[in-house]
C-alpha cells in the first residue's frame, strides 16, 4: 500500500510517499481503508525527533483516520464490512494513519458522524478526544461554570470551545484579534487578544483553565482560578514543578494525554449529529503533500485542522 514514510528525523522534506506492507487485522481488529488522515502538532514533533514516541525511523506517522471497514477479524461485532468509521487507534504507539490502510482494535473506532465527510471526520478524533478528556474527565466541567480556553482558534481549542458550550459553561477564549470572529462563531462568550496585553487582567474566580498553548501559560493562569479550580494542560502534562505550584496555590492540576476511547468518540458523534460540534478544516491536501501539511501546522497560523486526503 502507499504510505508516507520517513527514513530519518528532520525537516518536513523527510516525508515521502512509498510502498509499505499492508497491515493484517488480528482477532478483535478491523482493517480500515483510509479516506482521510488528520495532521496534528504531535505528528510534527515526532517527525522532527523532538518527541520520539515511535523510536528511530523508518516509521509511518498519523493517528487520526476516517474511512471504510474492509475486513473484520474474529470476535468483532461492532462493525461490518462497508461501515464508515473514524478513530484515533493505538496512540501513543504507531498507528500508521498516513497510509491507505490501518488495522486496529474495533473499540478504537466509532461510526463516522452523519453529516461529516471523511476529511471533516478525520479532523476530529485526536483533537476532539483531547478536548473531551480535558474538559469532561479531568476538569469535570459543569453547567454554569466558567472556563478559560487558551488557543481557542487552534485544532484542539476550536473544538474545546464548542464542547464547553455544549456542556453549558460560560466560555472565555484567547486568540489573536484576527481570529476573534471565528472563535465567537464557535460559541465563545468572551474573547481575549493575548497579543494586546496580560490575558489575566480583570479575570478572577474561574472554575477551570484549559491550556493548549504552553510556554508558561499554565503558570500565568493560576491567578484567574478560584480556590479549588482546575488547570488542565496538554502541553505541560509532565511538569512536576508546575503541578506542585498549582497544588500549593490551592488549585487542582490535571496533565492530560489523550487516549483511544470509543465512548468519548461516540459522545463527540452525538454532539456533531445534534448540531453542537463541527470541526473546522482549513486545508485538505493530497497524501503526496504531507510535507506541506507539516509546514503549515508548524507555522502556528492556521485555524482549525489540516487533513490529508487519500
Amino acid at each position: 500500500m502507499r504510505a508516507v514514510t520517513q527514513q530519518s528525523f528532520g525537516e518536513p522534506d523527510v516525508l515521502t510517499v512509498g510502498e509499505v506492507a499492508r497491515p493484517e487485522p488480528l482477532i478483535t481488529e478491523v482493517l480500515v481503508k483510509v479516506r482521510a488522515a488528520g495532521v496534528n502538532p504531535v505528528d510534527a514533533y515526532v517527525r522532527a525527533g523532538a518527541f520520539p514516541l515511535l523510536g528511530e525511523p523508518p516509521f509511518v506517522l498519523g493517528w487520526d483516520v476516517s474511512g471504510v471497514v474492509e475486513q473484520v477479524g474474529a470476535g468483532v461485532n461492532r462493525f461490518a464490512v462497508g461501515d464508515e468509521v473514524y478513530g484515533m487507534p493505538f496512540f501513543p504507539r504507531a498507528a500508521g494513519g498516513y497510509g491507505e490502510y490501518v488495522a486496529a482494535p474495533s473499540r478504537h473506532f466509532a461510526r463516522k458522524p452523519k453529516g461529516l465527510d471523511h476529511a471533516q471526520a478525520a479532523a476530529l478524533p485526536l483533537a476532539g478526544l483531547t478536548a473531551w478528556q480535558a474538559l469532561v474527565d479531568a476538569a469535570r466541567l459543569q453547567p454554569g461554570q466558567r472556563v478559560l480556553i487558551h488557543g481557542g482558534a487552534g485544532g484542539v481549542g476550536h473544538l474545546a470551545v464548542q464542547i464547553a458550550k455544549a456542556l453549558g459553561a460560560e466560555v472565555y477564549a484567547t486568540a489573536s484579534a484576527a481570529k476573534h470572529e471565528f472563535v465567537r462563531e464557535l460559541g465563545a462568550d468572551h474573547l481575549i487578544d493575548y497579543t494586546a496585553g496580560d490575558f489575566a487582567e480583570g479575570l478572577t474566580d474561574l472554575d477551570a483553565v484549559f491550556d493548549t498553548v504552553g510556554s508558561g501559560t499554565g503558570l500565568r493562569s493560576l491567578p484567574v482560578l478560584r480556590d479549588g479550580g482546575v488547570l488542565a494542560t496538554i502541553t505541560e502534562h509532565f511538569d512536576e514543578e508546575l503541578a506542585a505550584r498549582v497544588t500549593a496555590d490551592g488549585k487542582r492540576y490535571a496533565g492530560v494525554v489523550v487516549e483511544p476511547d470509543h465512548v468519548g468518540l461516540e459522545a463527540l458523534t452525538d454532539l456533531v449529529e445534534t448540531g453542537r460540534l463541527k470541526p473546522f478544516v482549513e486545508h485538505v491536501l493530497p497524501l503526496e503533500e504531507a510535507a506541506q501539511a507539516h509546514r503549515l501546522i508548524e507555522s502556528r497560523r492556521t485555524k482549525g485542522k489540516i487533513v490529508l486526503a487519500l
